[in-house]
């Protein structure tokens, strides 16, 4: 049997917040389904889904979104802007650049190019 990717799902305290700043990110618009659920559906990428959970963050995540950027000090400027946390410096490597960037709850997340 083969599968497709349909989503990928966040878990996280506030759905419609964490969504609100996905969407931005994306330029995307944030659909908010229930109390405990929200997603974000970007036109040419997996839909991003944000689930509510009662316990916090309490670990490294084991799996993160890299996102394609043309300029990346200036995505991540603009993250930043929407409330994300850079960590590090902007890393050159033989495979491009990268910047790991936190959302608002702590989720990383990496700007790439190359």
């Amino acid at each position: 049997m083969r599968a497709r990717l349909d989503e990928i799902v966040f878990d996280c305290g506030n759905p419609s917040a964490l969504a609100r700043f996905w969407a931005a990110l994306l330029d995307a618009e944030a659909v908010d389904r229930e109390g405990h659920w929200s997603y974000v559906d970007p036109p040419d990428m997996p839909r991003l889904a944000f689930q509510r959970v009662p316990e916090p963050k309490a670990v490294k995540n084991r799996v993160h979104v890299d996102l394609a950027a043309g300029d990346i000090p200036a995505a991540t400027a603009e993250a930043v802007r929407l409330g994300a946390v850079a960590l590090g410096e902007l890393v050159t490597d033989t495979y491009g650049q990268f910047q790991v960037v936190h959302d608002p709850e702590g989720n990383e997340f990496c700007f790439v190019s190359g």
